[in-house]
């Protein structure tokens, strides 16, 4: 008999086949445990043995899915390294405890404080924790890894850790579907990087999943099926092989330029955080990189990359990218981005803090290497840079006279330079009302509509309880984008937008009326985006 129901859909398609319920790694706690001291030698040694695990998956997750979903474990591994969580597992030894069980229970204390909080994206490193410790606790146990069957299938789970996603068959799965998570958890960025369906937040009994012939989700929708009767299966079968025909078709505007019919060219980019990422672009069909958030060269490590670390990573992303303009964003470490070495001050409302181009203006030597290292880069492709956060003037002034600087020293000392356009990043409600002066002072302007949506309307946009509230679509973000459009145009300079309404193909053509001449997004987007441009008459 047809069971269905209905969770959040994350990325679009229909997928019907043979369903697996997904199962975390088994192991049985101890009954019978040694001495204290032995417990810690253990503990540790499982703790070393965790390390050795996430930096493999690290580097196993960086060939396929790109530095910046890979830098996931590397946070995993610091997180080995909290003192809060270290201390607590050794109090619970020396009280008795096995190392095992330890590891366990002060890990999911640890999680469940950090659920409680009100920051959103301190709520998602409760998943983070939980992972970690039950990677401990399972090598202390000895537990098995779950075993997927042959063949393709559907992923069924209550949630997936990201070591789990990384180690999945990627090429087998054809959906996920998940009791839990969010439209930005670990599962949905998989899902949308390997363009595949699926549904998180479902209302899905995971035991009435293995009994099932046919299992069927359409994830435009976010309906699933258990055993769909013949109409629901025909209708899904009608709506998969019009998705499937419409992605095959195209592949017809693959190598196009992404000019309307009236002639106007729209440069559709990709947006990256590192080398591995500009592979991924350039198979997506990327005219350019619109956006390299170069913060993820930061994160996932213990100490400051040095300036040759840096040049490598931009000369080649350079290099893949084949001549094709590459804007990269300098560094944008605060808010939801923390790295320990820093030393970052505890704020109160970090979102309105010490980040972006305000942190790199404080601390100066920092901002230089990065500048240093994009110069020197620039010998190898068509770098641009532009600076995020800025509210004021002089914040742009005193940048570029920085770069200013630095490049008569990197002449000075011998290195081939490119020229390197600098650009704002308006993503501040004062760096949009003031686009005219800063116009004056700038090559060009990017729109970060998340952020910009998020300070214009006074919503978290972490905060997924004010979901409702967080509106790109505002008449007055719309009034915002269409006067930085207007302002770029007046002075002669180009305008484009790396948010995430930069691949929404509803305003696509709205984008281009306004005046902005380029659009990035994920590289999976950009075919689909482009068709639209191709046919446009605006």
């Amino acid at each position: 008999m047809m069971k269905q129901g209905s969770g959040l859909p994350v990325y679009p398609g229909v997928a019907i086949g043979t369903a697996v319920v997904y199962h975390k790694a088994s192991g049985e706690l101890p009954t019978e445990w040694d001495s204290p001291e032995q417990e810690l030698s253990k503990f540790q040694a499982a703790v070393d043995e965790a390390k050795a695990q996430l930096s493999d998956l690290f580097e196993q997750a960086k060939k396929t899915l790109g530095e910046e979903q890979a830098a996931i474990m590397e946070v995993q591994v610091l997180m080995l390294d909290d003192l809060d969580y270290l201390e607590s597992v050794q109090a619970e030894i020396e009280g008795g405890a096995s190392a095992a069980a330890a590891a366990l229970e002060c890990g999911e204390s640890l999680a469940q404080m950090f659920a409680s909080l009100d920051d959103e994206y301190m709520k998602a490193r409760s998943a983070d924790i939980r992972d970690v410790s039950r990677r401990v606790s399972g090598i202390l146990c000895g537990g098995a890894e779950f075993q997927l069957p042959p063949g393709k299938f559907i992923l069924v789970a209550e949630d997936l850790a990201p070591s789990e996603t990384i180690q999945l068959p990627r090429e087998r799965i054809m959906a996920f579907v998940t009791q839990k998570g969010s439209s930005s958890s670990h599962t949905a960025i998989l899902a949308r990087t390997l363009n595949i369906p699926s549904i998180v937040q479902a209302d899905i009994s995971l035991e009435d999943v293995p009994g099932c012939t046919v299992f069927a989700l359409d994830g435009f929708t976010g309906q699933w099926y258990i055993d769909p009767d013949q109409k629901v299966l025909d209708e899904l079968q009608e709506k998969k092989s019009a998705a499937d025909a419409k992605r095959a078709a195209l592949e017809a505007y693959r190598g196009k330029k992404s000019v309307t019919k009236t002639g106007k060219h729209v440069l559709l980019c990709a947006n990256i955080g590192s080398p591995a990422d500009a592979k991924i672009a350039m198979q997506g069909d990327a005219e350019g990189v619109g956006l390299m958030r170069s913060e993820f060269l930061y994160l996932g490590r213990e100490d400051m990359p040095s300036e040759e670390e840096l040049f490598t990573a931009y000369r080649e992303v350079a290099e893949i990218m084949q001549g094709r303009p590459i804007v990269i964003r300098t560094l944008d470490i605060g808010a939801d981005k923390q790295v320990d070495y820093m030393n970052m001050p505890q704020e109160e409302n970090p979102a309105l803090g010490l980040r972006g181009l305000r942190l790199c203006l404080e601390r100066e030597e920092l901002f230089r290497t990065q500048l240093r290292a994009i110069y020197r880069a620039s010998a190898y492709g068509s770098l641009h840079m532009m600076f995020p956060m800025v509210a004021s003037v002089w914040e742009l002034r005193r940048a570029k006279k920085l770069c200013s600087e630095i490049r008569r020293e990197l002449l000075a000392q011998g290195y081939p330079l490119g020229e390197v356009p600098i650009g704002v990043m308006i993503e501040t409600p004062a760096a949009a009302l003031i686009a005219a002066d800063l116009a004056l002072e700038a090559d060009f302007f990017s729109v970060g509509t998340n952020d910009l949506t998020q300070y214009t309307l006074a919503v978290d946009r972490q905060n997924a309880g004010l979901g409702e509230f967080y509106d790109p679509y505002h008449p007055a973000v719309m009034t915002l984008l269409s006067h930085v459009a207007q302002c770029a145009n007046a002075a002669g300079i180009w305008a484009g937008i790396c948010g995430e309404l930069g691949s929404d193909p509803k305003l696509t053509e709205s984008f281009i009326q306004m005046g902005y001449t380029e659009l990035s997004m994920a590289p999976g987007r950009i075919l689909e985006l482009r068709k639209i441009v191709c046919e446009s008459e605006v």
